[in-house]
């Protein structure tokens, strides 16, 4: 099941690194300071705990705008799933 939640960002473990283009960020900034958050990131609820593997350039814009939380899709998994996001 997906719900969609606001969850604080310092919550949400981000496992890969990723390199974000700052152009898009800076637009993503813009846009989510003018009109908020349109597409929430998605993350995945494993044992309580939050993990991110896509949205990072709404992620660190919501970063960089100091933001405390981001709306999110979360789904919960077991731990099989989290496993096969970090292979």
């Amino acid at each position: 099941m997906v719900n969609i939640k606001e969850i604080p960002l310092e919550q949400i473990r981000r496992p890969l690194p990723r390199q974000n283009d700052p152009n898009k960020v800076a637009a993503l900034m813009e846009s989510i300071a003018k009109e908020g958050l349109r597409e929430p990131i998605d993350v995945l609820e494993v044992d309580g705990l939050y993990y991110g593997f896509s949205g990072c350039h709404r992620y660190e814009a919501h970063q960089r705008l100091g933001k405390k939380t981001i709306k999110c899709r979360v789904r919960r998994a077991p731990r099989s799933v989290l496993k096969r996001h970090l292979a």
